[in-house]
């Protein structure tokens, strides 16, 4: 009987996880405008003109962006720079009037903000002020929490900021097995905090935001799968997403890597070496759509590029994101993306797709 029950619960949660989704996405269209959809038009285009002759040909400018509010964390979860403090370049906040001076520039043609690149968001006093001021610009704003600071009183004021998309990392539904990845974690601070977003959703009548379970499927926690989703459905949580874990080293193996081979980047082969599935093709839809700027005003090219090594541009009053992005460097980084993808370091470990619908 309580297995029939677990089972009916999964189904429902399935369906209720697809409406979710749909009203997401229908959430994110309305943020379109003719001039974002031209844009992005103009990007497609150039994105395949420039795949097909070998040449980095750009017209538009990014519709998404991913900006760093902070590099501190208060977990040390392996894999993570953040977690291992293992970052060359400083940890600090970003500053109000460095967001300001992207979304004013940006404000027509950007689409999605991604509030997070490394750290956690919500360590930044001001994070929320910064995540109002990009949703009363028509801009659809996400961002991924640990959720361990998500108290009654944060939780209201997130509501309320009209945040779309909310991610809540809960890598196991047992402390023994969270913790096991999410080191320093308390796995109830974080179903606390999910349950204070639902209650206010429902107390000030929110559709937003989106709530995400997203759950890094790892060897210690790959056995509490279909748990998370009675988890979620048990909070009222909108979304369960599961995330394949990138491995810096691979090739010898990791206590990290799942036995299930669909949640795993990675790949055993003959020779007892690990290998990454996918084909490494020499052409990036990301370095034609969208970029990351992390809290000091850095611009590199995407999430791989983690302790900025790749760094194209350094905002600041006098320089734009959008003269950045039309640079000699952005150019010359596109330019070594077309012709070999493999010599660039990061891209070897990237399983981003290359197309723009994969």
């Amino acid at each position: 009987m309580k297995s029939v029950y677990k089972t009916t619960t999964s189904v429902l949660f399935f369906f209720q996880n697809q409406r979710s989704k749909v009203k997401n996405t229908l959430r994110l269209l309305k943020k379109c405008t003719l001039r974002k959809v031209w844009n992005f038009l103009k990007l497609v285009i150039s994105f395949y003109l420039s795949k097909w002759s070998k040449k980095p040909i750009h017209w538009g400018f990014p519709v998404a962006v991913a900006i760093e509010p902070t590099t501190a964390c208060n977990l040390r979860c392996p894999e993570c720079p953040s977690g291992l403090r293992a970052f060359t370049r400083p940890t600090g906040m970003l500053s109000e009037s460095l967001l300001y001076q992207i979304i004013d520039e940006l404000q027509d043609v950007l689409l999605y903000l991604t509030f997070y690149f490394q750290g956690e968001p919500y360590l930044n006093p001001r994070f929320l002020e910064m995540v109002s001021y990009a949703t009363q610009r028509n801009i659809y704003t996400i961002t991924s929490t640990n959720g361990h600071y998500l108290t009654d009183e944060i939780a209201q004021r997130t509501v309320l900021s009209s945040l779309d998309c909310l991610i809540i990392s809960i890598d196991g539904v047992t402390q023994e097995t969270y913790q096991s990845y999410r080191k320093g974690g308390s796995l109830q601070k974080v179903i606390e905090g999910t349950k204070n977003i639902v209650k206010w959703k429902k107390l000030l009548k929110s559709s937003v935001p989106h709530v995400v379970f997203q759950f890094l499927v790892v060897k210690p926690n790959e056995h509490e799968i279909p748990q998370v989703y009675q988890l979620a459905h048990q909070l009222g949580v909108d979304e369960v997403r599961l995330k394949t874990a990138q491995i810096y080293d691979y090739q010898n193996g990791s206590e990290l890597i799942p036995t299930i081979s669909q949640y795993s980047r990675y790949a055993l082969g003959n020779d007892g070496k690990y290998y990454i599935k996918n084909r490494l093709t020499h052409s990036c839809w990301k370095m034609w759509h969208s970029c990351v700027i992390t809290w000091d005003g850095k611009v590199v090219p995407c999430c791989f590029d983690k302790d900025a090594h790749h760094t194209l541009g350094q905002l600041s009053a006098e320089q734009s994101l959008k003269k950045v992005w039309k640079s000699q460097e952005y150019r010359s980084f596109r330019s070594k993306i077309l012709q070999s993808r493999s010599n660039i370091e990061m891209c070897q470990n990237c399983t981003e797709g290359t197309k723009v619908w994969n």
